[in-house]
């Protein structure tokens, strides 16, 4: 009987006390009910959103926002459906939004980083984001067999450090010829790809692009090396042949960039047919071959190469025969993945009697 009783007064206690903390925190309370009120609409955003019915997911993001301005979800998905409409000034409103309420929103902050360099052409606004990006440290949480945080944490530093380098190439190209600026913002490429090539070590166009930058800073040697590499881990790739053989070009190693070109050539033509850029291949394979015919060693090495009809390959022994006919096998897939993956021309780039710094 006594429980019963003392179990009523303290209900009728905290009664009380939940009105008079109503009349004393309105502001508080009024707070929270918009908040409900918010996730609400937000949530029937993302429902809309999910069926692409944009504007409608639009007009329910924006009354949710009204009542809850902090949910900084909900700025990112506004954002993303202006870029859709191509509305990119809207876009990084929002985005912004989201970050003022989430300093370390970091899906915000490259999204913001992305339409600032690739569709307004503003390249600092972008490199500042990703900046932010990189100096954010997260607590790595790992649980074995249940959750670890640590390959998203690399993805995004990477991402970041490969944006960054983008954006730096980008801003040499528009300063407007003064080469002193040129050759720092390339300088301050390279070190963003250096860092990105870090976390994302098996990324083939972080390591294709840092290759890239090093060519247009005239580093030949770190050029092709890093070619090289790109070429190991995407040997079916034809941009990488193509532009180490662009650099043996240059460094007037004609037999090495012949077979680098007419890999590229043949990496081309299996995709794109008789496209434009197998014609402009076929024409800087045709000055390249001009060239090595020059001397005897190298007219020999062409009329072998013309013999071969197309790259050495190496396959003879892989080869299989049905009805006179060449059938595909395991075996010969991956003798000509070897040969594509196989870098002939790494040992130039370590050339002591011929370094490549001396080439102009």
């Amino acid at each position: 009987m006594i429980k019963r009783r003392l179990r009523k007064f303290f209900t009728f206690i905290l009664f009380v006390a939940f009105v008079a903390s109503i009349f004393l925190y309105p502001q508080w309370y009024k707070t929270q009910i918009n908040k409900c009120r918010g996730m609400y609409y937000v949530a029937q955003g993302d429902k809309y959103l999910r069926k692409a019915d944009f504007q409608k997911a639009i007009d329910l993001y924006k009354l949710g926002l009204d009542y809850y301005p902090g949910h900084y979800g909900a700025w990112l998905n506004l954002g993303n459906i202006y870029v859709a409409y191509e509305d990119f000034y809207s876009a990084l409103d929002a985005y912004e939004k989201a970050i003022h309420y989430n300093k370390n929103y970091v899906i915000a902050r490259m999204n913001y980083g992305i339409i600032s360099a690739e569709k307004l052409g503003d390249f600092d606004a972008a490199i500042a984001q990703y900046k932010e990006i990189a100096g954010i440290r997260r607590k790595l949480v790992y649980i074995p067999f249940v959750f670890s945080n640590l390959r998203s944490y690399k993805t995004n530093m990477g991402l970041a450090y490969y944006n960054m380098g983008l954006a730096y190439r980008q801003k040499s190209i528009y300063s407007d010829g003064d080469i002193m600026k040129q050759s720092y913002y390339l300088h301050e490429a390279i070190k963003s790809y250096e860092e990105a090539v870090k976390y994302l070590k098996k990324d083939y166009d972080a390591r294709y692009n840092l290759a890239l930058t090093y060519h247009l800073n005239k580093d030949y040697n770190m050029a092709g090396l890093e070619y090289c590499r790109a070429i190991e881990m995407e040997p079916m790739n034809y941009e990488a042949h193509y532009n180490l053989a662009i650099l043996l070009k240059d460094m007037k190693k004609y037999k090495e960039a012949y077979e680098e070109m007419e890999k590229a050539n043949t990496l081309i033509g299996s995709k794109d047919g008789g496209s434009g850029k197998q014609t402009y291949v076929f024409d800087v394979m045709s000055d390249v071959t001009q060239r090595v015919l020059l001397d005897d060693e190298g007219r020999e090495f062409v009329k072998q190469k013309a013999m071969e009809e197309g790259p050495d390959l190496n396959l003879e022994s892989h080869i299989t025969y049905v009805n006179g006919k060449v059938v595909a096998t395991e075996e010969l897939d991956k003798a000509i993945l070897k040969n594509f993956s196989t870098c002939k021309a790494r040992s130039v780039f370590y050339d002591d009697e011929n370094p490549v710094d001396e080439i102009k």
